[in-house]
């Protein structure tokens, strides 16, 4: 890992720091390579999001695994978007795979249905996840896809680096902020 990415990119504490300014509480739960992240509503006290995955050993070193990630409807009234909530539990996630030395995150954006599957994949896109393969169901080779991630989507993959660098700004305190 550069020099530079760990000067610039956000600690853990900043991401939690960051989410207890929106009123969220979010916890991370490990049991060996497996991970589960739950943001609760400070306001609240109900959960809002979860995410799941784990850690895995790849060619190549390893890679950050994201299995799931469910929001309540609730957020949807919420002032922060679904996506806002979604983002600081995949900053939690990104981070956790970084500290432990991944170097690559990979996911599924499930198809559940046309509308909202093109906006995950817009989402996805727009915070630095790649399209790699269209998982139809349609070939052979689908069917590892489909054991692994439970269904049909868009697989997609992001460098954690560029990741942790692209969103750095939205979680760090600045001075200003310290020393109030």
């Amino acid at each position: 890992k550069s020099n530079n990415l760990e000067i610039s990119a956000p600690t853990m504490s900043e991401i939690m720091e960051a989410s207890t300014a929106q009123n969220l509480d979010i916890q991370i739960q490990t049991l060996g390579p497996f991970f589960r992240i739950t943001a609760t509503s400070l306001q609240t006290r109900r959960e809002v999001g979860r995410a799941e995955g784990v850690i895995r050993a790849w060619f190549g070193g390893r890679i950050l695994h994201l299995d799931s990630m469910k929001l309540q409807r609730e957020t949807i009234g919420m002032e922060k978007s679904i996506f806002g909530i979604g983002l600081f539990i995949g900053a939690v996630a990104i981070r956790f795979g970084y500290e432990r030395g991944c170097s690559r995150a990979e996911l599924l954006a499930i198809n559940d249905t046309d509308l909202y599957h093109n906006k995950l994949v817009r989402f996805y896109k727009k915070i630095g996840f790649e399209e790699v393969y269209e998982v139809t169901g349609s070939s052979f080779g689908d069917f590892s896809h489909m054991l692994v991630w439970g269904g049909v989507g868009t697989r997609m993959n992001a460098n954690l680096d560029e990741l942790m660098l692209k969103w750095c700004s939205r979680f760090k305190t600045t001075k200003k902020n310290k020393t109030k």
